[in-house]
């Protein structure tokens, strides 16, 4: 918890451009660990139930295509 703490100290006192700069790269960073997240789910089926939901949905004209 205290690293946390720090890390948050050091981010709220980083001048503007380094925050930017600092954002642009955590949300590359984030949306590479959901992706990895999302892939090991998808691999483990356990989004299975998810998509036949929609594919029935979908036959049953409860959606449209886009």
């Amino acid at each position: 918890m205290v690293r946390l703490r720090e890390i948050e100290k050091a981010v709220s006192n980083l001048p503007a451009n380094d925050l930017a700069e600092f954002r642009a790269w955590f949300q590359k960073f984030d949306a590479s660990l959901w992706d990895k997240q999302f892939e090991d789910d998808a691999r483990k089926g356990k989004l299975d139930r998810l998509a036949q939901k929609a594919v029935q949905d979908f036959k049953n004209g409860k959606c449209k295509e886009l």
